[in-house]
C-alpha cells in the first residue's frame, strides 16, 4: 500500500492567503478556489468587484486541473491548436489557463483554480498560492 500526503486546512489557508495577497499586490479582482485532488471544493473566495462568472469558472479550472494532474493551459493549447473534439470530454468545464494542480512527490494533491484576469495572470496568482507551502 502506497502512503500519499494530503492537504490539510493550514495548507488551504496559507495557499488562499498567498493567492489573494498575489492578486491584491497587483491590484487585480478574482475569485480564487482550492480544491481535493478529486476535484471537490475546500476553499472559495470571490473578491470585491470580480465579475459573478468568475465564481463559477474559478472552481471549474480548478476542478479539471486536480483531475487531470496538469495545468488547464494544456488543455487550452489543446483546444487552440484545433482539437475542437476535446470540448465534448466529460464532466471537463474549466479548459482555460488559470487552473494549477498542487504537487508532491509526483502526485497530484489538489488545485488551486483563478479566474478574473487575463489567463497567464490567473495562473500567476495560483502559483504564488501554492508556493507558499513549499511546492
Amino acid at each position: 500500500m502506497k502512503s500519499q500526503a494530503t492537504l490539510e486546512l493550514s495548507d488551504v489557508k496559507a495557499i488562499a492567503a498567498a493567492a489573494e495577497a498575489e492578486a491584491i499586490k497587483n491590484n487585480w479582482v478574482v475569485s480564487i478556489a482550492i480544491v481535493d485532488a478529486g476535484g471537490h471544493l475546500l476553499h472559495f473566495a470571490r473578491m470585491d468587484g470580480a465579475a459573478p462568472l468568475s465564481a463559477h469558472i474559478a472552481p471549474a479550472k480548478a476542478h479539471t486541473s486536480a483531475l487531470g494532474c496538469r495545468e488547464t493551459k494544456g488543455y487550452e493549447d489543446v483546444i487552440n491548436g484545433g482539437r475542437f473534439s476535446f470540448l465534448s470530454a466529460p464532466t471537463v468545464q474549466g479548459m482555460l489557463e488559470g487552473g494549477v494542480p498542487i504537487m508532491k512527490d509526483g502526485a497530484c494533491l489538489g488545485a488551486v483554480g483563478v479566474s478574473g484576469v487575463k489567463s497567464s495572470e490567473d495562473a500567476q496568482i495560483a502559483k504564488a498560492g501554492i508556493a507558499a507551502i513549499g511546492l
